[in-house]
């Protein structure tokens, strides 16, 4: 495995108006690895991601994905994404969105097999938008891996399935991980980072305040104990 990691973030920062989205903001993520980034709402999870694809261009610092630049064309064919919402989808039937993602790619995930993978043949022939809360974001997913990707953002995977489904989920990402892709994953659930997670960061008000190895962030409390002592409470942040 290569010690360059698959992200690289170096001082990172966004503003959207007064508010600090990314406030100098540090990461890394490894190759073949899961990492997980937790926060409260506002702790500025979403901005990261959209940052490392190229939706949103920091003012200052640096991103380095896969060894180029967010957006670029050598990133962008070597990098999959699952937004939280995707609306956008939401007149077209499940399998035919799938099927038509492949066809962007020189080597696309089979979309037979990825749909069996996933679930979704049973409801291939259904429009997102009346799919259920997990449905979509099965079909989420099957659009982030349909490419291939060495490098994987997912925001929020598991929001909206039931406990079957997301165990299902949680394996085909250790799957992944032993094929080397590199993970980076939000979420809110502690169980999930716990479970998965290599390396874990803890976010507030768009700075890293803690973080390391599950079994080191969690020698003398649990998890969750380490986010609300690391953390700050979101409820009335402005977002």
């Amino acid at each position: 495995m290569s010690s360059v990691p698959a992200l690289d973030v170096r001082d990172a920062s966004v503003r959207f108006g007064r508010t600090a989205a990314l406030d100098g903001l540090s990461l890394t993520a490894p190759q073949g690895q899961i990492t997980a980034v937790l926060g409260p709402n506002g702790a500025g999870k979403t901005t990261l991601v959209r940052s490392c694809v190229g939706l949103v261009t920091p003012r200052a610092g640096s991103i380095s994905v896969l060894g180029s630049a967010p957006g670029s064309a050598a990133a962008a064919t070597r990098v999959g994404l699952m937004p939280q919402s995707t609306g956008a989808w939401s007149a077209v039937k499940a399998g035919e969105l799938i099927s038509y993602l492949a066809r962007l790619y020189a080597n696309p995930w089979p979309v037979d097999a990825l749909l069996t993978l996933l679930g979704i043949d049973d409801f291939a022939g259904t429009s997102y938008r009346r799919l259920s809360g997990g449905q979509r974001q099965s079909v989420n997913l099957a659009g982030a891996l349909v490419g291939r990707p060495s490098l994987l953002f997912l925001d929020e995977p598991s929001s909206g399935m039931d406990p079957h489904l997301r165990r299902h989920t949680w394996q085909i990402l250790d799957d992944l991980r032993r094929d080397g892709v590199a993970v980076l994953l939000t979420t809110h659930h502690m169980e999930e980072a716990a479970e998965l997670a290599d390396h874990v960061w803890l976010m507030d008000r768009g700075r890293v305040t803690i973080h390391g190895t599950v079994s080191e962030l969690t020698a003398e409390q649990s998890l969750e104990d380490v986010f609300l002592a690391n953390t700050s409470n979101g409820v009335h942040r402005e977002q």
